[in-house]
């Protein structure tokens, strides 16, 4: 499915085996009516529809008969899952002599493996997948081993043995576009690349920019592996494992060769022959017997998170071998996650299998632990790309298919056609409905037993559902939940479900991806820190002047180029929307100071002097917008700083991080001018409601025509730094005369603009049309290398990577812990937080930090306890409460905005607001009715101890 969706050339199965009523516990491609068909018939039409550019067959075969080396001759890659050993050593034997990607992997229960082998000599072209490093360099010695040094003391990031090539260079003119060079890292900001002494001197200037150099890696072929393995850790706390598993996997083969069966689950007599096997297979090397005889008891089991977890590592891995980008995984991976093993381990009875689709879970878990996963209730925000794969595993594991079991999921969006190439339960027929209801009757399709288990939501979760629809998630609905898992693309909706879990004391399980990169998080209450505990630290914000005049990479431009987008489509429509519509908006505006007064030169030209009555007299409009971006405003900024200014020490203005930009000349036939145009007359005809047009001929013909006025300088102060004033531009008549000519409201009564509202993702509407060619233009003006359309999107769409491989991943790895959550596991050795990068490739797994405990006098308290006053005290009681139990005087009591009572309230209120019930108390102090929904209030109180201290 991950391979599928990742879009390679083509993907063919191999299975020819019936289908159980088993499979249906972990392969949602499956039905119940399928059983008995073979397995790869009934699920090549599921998965061709995935995507439509990847043809998807099946090779066909006879039930009974294993897959041969003819049947895998013409593949660039081939998997192997849950085939014997024997028959992987005859395939890699043909594929490693004949440079075929092979990797073989299979599962049992909590148990995952994986083996790697793209051949002797593979060569991957970027290890990493991380962007270049690229900076500025103020200085380049003449020298043996020459240092680089970076401006402004910005931190290169590079390591040694990175390679660099240089551009912009003045002087040491040799070092633009050179051969790589190798770096060793001096310092934070200084680096040495050699040689410079047979190069021209160094004057000033240039840019370095890291080259990502292939690597060879020398794969061995399995045969040698078994004997001497390169092990790869998942969890750096559990290093005797890997070595173990070796072993516990060739023993399973065997054991299955001997008796033509896997172990029975949890049987006894079985374990002791894999220990035994497995012993004699690691001879002298110690092996540890606990994790072989679970590998034994769990041999049979089939856990769709499990499956999840190795399968989206497993389809990162084909697609390194497809494409030779990021770094393979050498070579033996065993995976395994025992912590999430119920604290009852079941019996050989109760792990017996049933005859059902959760057989496979059954047998790690056991009947009585499978009932309570039917019976847990979860809330589910967000149903994207996480959502989906989410839900699709809960299907599987049968969560909330019991008599109490439930499963609530919410989501804004409508699906979009970006969606699909990772949001798997959406198919091009679902174009423009809600997530949250596709999805929903997709996964109750994949399990009937969810059928009426799931209910979907369209309302977003934030403090305004809390106001506006309390009922749909307010205590009622909190109280009934067992916990919450998110789903979320954004940290604000994730802190504020962070803080309703914390409030109503539920569980939470957090998880987030941004390409190969992914994370999760447990958030368990009076056990751990919350997600809201720790922060990233805030992204680094480009100065405004940066963006306004000098520009120096293409980040700058489009970031321009977005505010432009803003300040001719959006703010002049709303400017003038807001003056037909508000009574008294002039005098409001003017009020505000000499900045306010653009907003007025807008209204003006928006409504009298500049409005367009044809298409044709848009094209002028952004004919003499071009004249006014590219060429005044340029030609102005020079006539203020020519290019021989001077700093006041002296030194060249120009200089450094400060390009000096050069005027543009209009060119209709040069394709970057002439789409600014299209696009730019496109939206302002669209504030207007006018009818677009796309005829390249009427575009030439008009902005050849349009007179555009001479340059002329104006008396205007530059911002040079962050801390200067902002620049304004200089207004060319009296704002009582601008004001004058406007019309009055009343004579275009009904009349209205319309603001473009930006959206990324159609491609017909020229927004990012506009902002490309924009950008493009401004950054000829400062000689910037330009952007294509797809990484200008990217950058003004602020859009964040997300591929179906790792989203699968990380969602394999929150399912584990919600097993944990629903066995109710009360210390924090038993949760793990993940962090995967599939690019290098590496896991790492950490305990969750536990919640930080706090203390007054000989209390003890973290962030998940709180006083409970019930059936609406007066204040005086809950005063009194302090003060007898806690030996703590209340000095203030306040609720929302409200300040309830002080110490200095004055003496006859404060007697009466003492004796008052809490609900009228605070209806008195707020002047507002609380509504009867409301059951709970949320009170601050300041206290002090005897020493007459404030505690916390």
């Amino acid at each position: 499915k991950n391979v599928v969706l990742a879009g390679v050339k083509s993907v063919t199965l191999y299975d020819p085996e019936p289908v159980r009523p088993s499979d249906l516990g972990t392969q949602f491609f499956l039905r119940a009516e399928d059983v008995g068909k073979p397995r790869a018939a009934v699920t090549v039409p599921r998965l061709a529809e995935l995507n439509s550019y990847v043809p998807v067959r099946d090779l066909g075969g006879a039930a009974g008969q294993p897959i041969t080396v003819d049947l895998v001759k013409g593949f660039q890659v081939v998997v192997l899952t849950d085939v014997p050993l024997s028959k992987q050593l005859e395939i890699n034997d043909w594929t490693h002599q004949n440079g075929v990607g092979f990797i073989s992997a299979s599962t049992h229960g909590l148990f995952g493996s994986v083996f790697n082998d793209f051949g002797p000599k593979f060569t991957c072209v970027d290890p990493t997948g991380e962007q270049p490093l690229t900076g500025m360099i103020v200085q380049v010695e003449k020298d043996k081993e020459a240092i680089v040094t970076c401006l402004d003391e910005t931190r290169h990031g590079l390591e040694d043995g990175n390679f660099v090539t240089f551009s912009e260079v003045t002087g040491m003119e040799e070092l633009n576009g050179c051969e790589p060079r190798k770096v060793t890292v001096k310092g934070p900001y200084t680096f040495s690349i050699g040689d410079t002494t047979g190069l021209s001197d160094y004057v000033s200037g240039g840019i370095f920019t890291q080259v990502k150099m292939p690597k060879i890696i020398e794969f061995k072929s399995l045969r040698e592996s078994l004997q001497n393995p390169e092990l790869f850790i998942t969890d750096f706390g559990k290093f005797d494992r890997p070595s173990t598993l070796h072993a516990g996997f060739q023993a399973l083969s065997q054991f299955v060769e001997k008796l033509g069966r896997l172990p029975r689950p949890r049987n006894g007599e079985d374990a002791a022959q894999l220990v035994a096997l497995a012993k004699a297979i690691a001879g002298n090397e110690e092996i540890n017997v606990k994790v072989l005889e679970e590998l034994a008891y769990q041999a049979t089991g089939d856990l769709s998170p499990v499956v999840a977890v190795i399968g989206g590592f497993v389809a990162q891995e084909v697609l390194k071998a497809c494409s030779a980008k990021f770094h393979p995984m050498v070579q033996h991976l065993y995976f395994d996650s025992l912590e999430s093993l119920p604290a009852n381990l079941p019996t050989e009875a109760d792990a017996a299998p049933i005859g059902s689709r959760y057989d496979g879970q059954i047998a790690v878990f056991g009947k009585a632990f499978q009932a309570k996963i039917a019976d847990h209730r979860q809330f589910l925000v967000g149903s994207g790309a996480i959502g989906c794969e989410m839900l699709k595993n809960w299907s599987m594991m049968g969560l909330a298919s019991g008599p109490n079991g439930l499963v609530h999921v919410t989501d804004l969006d409508t699906i979009e056609k970006s969606n699909l190439n990772r949001q798997f339960l959406f198919r091009p027929k679902d174009l423009g409905k809600f997530k949250s209801e596709v999805a929903a009757s997709a996964v109750a399709d994949m399990n009937p037993d969810l059928a009426s288990k799931i209910v979907s939501h369209q309302d977003g979760v934030g403090p305004d559902s809390e106001q506006s629809s309390p009922d749909i998630y307010g205590d009622e609905f909190f109280n009934a939940l067992d916990g919450v898992t998110n789903a979320l693309d954004n940290v604000k909706a994730r802190l504020y479900m962070d803080q309703r879990c914390v409030f109503y004391e539920k569980p939470l399980l957090e998880s987030g991806t941004l390409g190969t990169k992914g994370n999760t998080q447990v958030v368990v209450p009076h056990l751990t820190e919350s997600y809201g505990s720790s922060q990233d630290p805030p992204e680094k914000e480009t100065p405004s002047c940066t963006v306004k005049n000098f520009p120096n990479a293409i980040q700058h431009t489009i970031e321009w180029s977005r505010q432009k987008f803003n300040s001719l489509f959006v703010y002049p429509a709303q400017n003038v929307n807001a003056y037909l519509s508000e009574p008294g908006y002039i005098e409001q505006t003017l009020k505000y100071g000499a900045s306010q007064s653009e907003k007025v030169v807008q209204i003006r030209d928006f409504l009298v002097t500049a409005k367009p009555l044809t298409f044709e007299e848009c094209i002028g409009w952004a004919r003499r917008q071009f004249e006014e971006d590219y060429v005044n405003s340029i030609k102005q900024l020079l006539y203020n700083l020519p290019k021989d200014a001077k700093t006041t020490s002296g030194q060249p203005f120009w200089s450094g991080p400060k390009r000096a930009p050069d005027p543009l000349v209009f060119d209709p036939n040069d394709p970057t001018h002439l789409s600014y145009i299209i696009a730019a007359a496109n939206l302002h005809a669209f504030n207007y409601g006018l009818r677009g047009d796309t005829d390249i001929a009427l575009f030439k013909k008009v902005a050849e025509s349009v007179p555009v006025p001479e340059f002329k300088p104006k008396q205007v102060k530059i911002q040079i730094n962050e801390t200067d004033a902002p620049q304004e531009s200089a207004i060319d008549e009296s704002l009582d005369s601008i004001v004058a000519k406007l019309p009055p409201p009343s004579d275009l009564a009904g009349y209205r603009l319309t603001p473009v509202e930006f959206e990324k993702d159609d491609d017909t509407n020229h927004h990012i049309d506009f902002i490309t060619a924009a950008s493009n233009l401004r950054a000829m003006n400062y000689s910037i290398k330009p952007a294509d359309r797809h990484t200008t999107k990217q950058i003004a769409g602020k859009i964040i990577p997300a591929i179906a491989t790792t989203t699968a991943l990380v969602t394999g790895l929150v399912c584990l812990e919600l097993y944990k959550i629903i066995d109710k596991k009360s210390t924090l050795e038993e949760y793990k937080n993940g962090f995967v990068n599939l690019a290098l490739p590496f896991f790492g797994f950490s305990e969750p930090i536990a919640a930080p405990k706090k203390k007054y006098g000989e209390t003890e308290w973290t962030l998940w306890d709180r006083f409970v006053f019930e059936n609406n005290p007066t204040l005086e009681s809950i005063v009194k409460f302090f003060k007898e139990k806690h030996n703590l005087d209340i000095s203030m009591v306040s609720q929302g905005v409200s300040m309830l009572w002080s110490s200095f309230t004055a003496p006859s209120k404060s007697k009466e607001r003492l004796k008052m019930p809490f609900r009228q108390l605070v209806e008195t102090v707020s002047k507002k009715p609380i509504p009867p929904t409301t059951k709970q209030l949320v009170v601050e109180v300041m206290a002090m101890d005897e020493e007459g201290e404030d505690v916390e």
